[in-house]
C-alpha cells in the first residue's frame, strides 16, 4: 500500500483535529447543560428553604424528638403497672389504653392547658401564664405524675433557653418552689417562635403517644412492627384531640380515665420497675 503524501497526511491530521474539536464541543455542551440544570435546581431549592411558611414547624421536630434532653424515655405514665397488671398485653389492648388516655385522661388536659398557655404567651400575659402553670402542676393526680411533668418541663425549659432563646421565656419564673409543667414549657416555646397552634398541639400529643409506644416495646407486650401499627391507628385520635384542644377553655378541663390514674398511683410501690412513672 503506497504511503500517503505530506499533503494527504496534513488533510488526515486536520480531519482528526476537527473530529476531536467537535467531540470537545459536544462534551462542553453537555457539561454546560448539566451545570445549568444543577444551578436551576439549587435556585429552586434555595427559594423553598427561604420560605418561612414551608418549614415553620421544623423546631417542633427537634424539641419533641427523643433526642431532645428532657428524659421522656424514663417515664411510662403508669403504663408499666398496666402491663404488670395484665391490662395491656398486646397491640390491641395498648391501642385501646392510649386511645382512652387521649380522649379522657391527663393528656387531654395537658393539650387544653397547652392551648391556653400558648394564647396567654402570645398575648404576653404573664399572670395568666403563671396561673395556668400552677393549675397544670396541681392537676397531676399522683406524686409520679407530678414528677413526670415538672422534671420534663424544667429540663425542656433549660435546654430551649440555652439554644432557642426568646423574650417569651421571661413570662415564667421557674424555681424549686414554682416548677414549670411540661405542656406549659413547650407552649411557651411554640408561641415565642410564632409556630401554628394546632400543628404544635398535634406534634405535642403525638410525641406523648410515641413515647408510651416506645415504653410498651421496651416492656415487652409488643414489638417494633406492632408499635408502628398502633401509632398509625392513633393518628386520627391525635388530630381530633389537637383540633378540639386548640379552642379549649378552662371549662373543658376534666377527665375520667380512672384506671390510668390508679395505674400511676400503683406504680409508686411496684416491686420491679424500669420507669420513673
Amino acid at each position: 500500500m503506497p504511503r500517503p503524501t505530506t499533503t494527504a497526511r496534513m488533510i488526515i491530521i486536520t480531519t482528526t483535529m476537527i473530529m476531536i474539536t467537535t467531540r470537545m464541543i459536544i462534551t462542553i455542551t453537555r457539561i454546560t447543560t448539566i451545570i445549568t440544570t444543577t444551578a436551576t435546581t439549587i435556585t429552586v431549592t434555595t427559594t423553598i428553604m427561604t420560605d418561612g411558611e414551608a418549614f415553620a414547624e421544623l423546631p417542633l421536630l427537634l424539641w419533641l424528638s427523643p433526642s431532645f434532653p428532657v428524659g421522656a424515655f424514663a417515664y411510662s405514665h403508669g403504663l408499666e403497672w398496666a402491663v404488670e397488671a395484665g391490662d395491656v398485653t398486646n397491640a390491641a389492648t395498648l391501642r385501646d389504653w392510649l386511645d382512652d388516655l387521649l380522649s379522657f385522661g391527663a393528656p387531654r388536659n395537658d393539650a387544653a392547658l397547652f392551648a391556653l398557655s400558648f394564647r396567654a404567651a402570645a398575648a404576653r400575659d404573664k399572670p395568666a401564664v403563671a396561673s395556668l402553670n400552677e393549675l397544670a402542676v396541681a392537676l397531676a393526680g399522683s406524686a409520679e405524675r407530678r414528677l413526670e411533668t415538672v422534671a420534663q418541663g424544667g429540663a425542656f425549659l433549660a435546654a430551649v433557653r440555652n439554644a432557642w432563646s426568646a423574650p417569651v421565656f421571661e413570662l415564667i419564673d421557674e424555681d424549686h418552689a414554682n416548677p414549670i409543667a411540661y405542656p406549659i414549657a413547650v407552649a411557651l416555646a411554640a408561641a415565642g417562635h410564632d409556630l401554628p397552634l394546632e400543628s404544635s398541639l398535634q406534634a405535642f400529643v403525638l410525641s406523648f403517644v410515641a413515647n408510651l409506644v416506645s415504653a410498651a416495646v421496651r416492656l415487652g407486650p409488643i414489638g417494633q412492627s406492632d408499635g408502628q401499627r398502633v401509632l398509625a391507628a392513633l393518628l386520627s385520635t391525635v388530630k381530633r384531640v389537637a383540633k378540639q384542644s386548640s379552642h379549649a377553655t378552662l371549662d373543658n378541663l376534666g377527665g375520667c380515665a380512672l384506671r390510668a390514674d390508679i395505674a400511676a398511683m400503683k406504680h409508686e410501690t411496684q416491686y420491679s420497675r424500669l420507669f420513673r412513672s
